[in-house]
């Protein structure tokens, strides 16, 4: 991203259910970060009439476009679970987009004078190698499997199989942390302790 040189770029992760994005708006609000969410980014592409949505139509078919015309993310979800190739398909599509966004919030963020940007990238473990030359550090969120269980199931309704199927679709758990350069534990402690171990975070490189 060489148009955004000047502003340190930190890239946020955890697993689904660690608090990520909780870590990000105490970041965001008290050290005074810009906040860019890439699975925000990814969604709005997918969203009615999004960006995206027409090459998926293409790809993939009309039946995997929601009668408000966006994408059916159950079926879709359900596709790529099973399917590596109509993964990297739907990955051809959406990445290069959210990348070009990324750059333009980053672009806004340098001119509006932020001097951090945190880019919360929930897969960033996974995609290590298209991210490591465009960030200058990277910030996990971490918790026990059994609290990401408890905490999805309750968050999103789902049941215990299907969320251990989420996890077990992402990078492990000593992986993502073998990227850090900064670990926060978010496991069993309050709002007011997370906030506290978040804001004690020397950030220097």
């Amino acid at each position: 991203m060489p148009s955004t040189s000047t502003i340190r770029k930190i890239g946020l992760t955890g697993g689904i259910g660690s608090g990520k994005s909780t870590v990000g708006k105490i970041l965001h609000i008290h050290r005074g970060f810009a906040l860019i969410d890439s699975d925000a980014i990814s969604k709005s592409l997918t969203a009615p009439n999004g960006q995206a949505m027409k090459e998926i139509r293409t790809q993939f078919g009309p039946e995997f476009i929601a009668t408000d015309q966006s994408m059916d993310r159950v079926k879709m979800r359900e596709l790529v679970f099973n399917n590596p190739a109509a993964k990297k398909r739907l990955e051809s599509i959406i990445h290069p987009k959210v990348l070009q966004e990324i750059e333009h919030q980053l672009n806004i963020a340098t001119q509006t004078g932020y001097g951090t940007a945190l880019i919360d990238i929930p897969l960033l473990a996974e995609s290590h190698g298209r991210w490591q030359a465009r960030l200058d550090g990277i910030l996990v969120v971490d918790c026990l499997p059994q609290t990401q269980v408890q905490r999805v199931m309750e968050r999103n309704g789902l049941d215990q199989e299907s969320v251990l199927k989420i996890i077990a679709s992402q990078a492990p758990r000593d992986t993502r942390n073998a990227l850090a350069n900064w670990i926060i534990f978010n496991d069993s402690i309050s709002l007011e302790a997370l906030e506290s171990a978040v804001l004690a975070l020397d950030f220097k490189i």
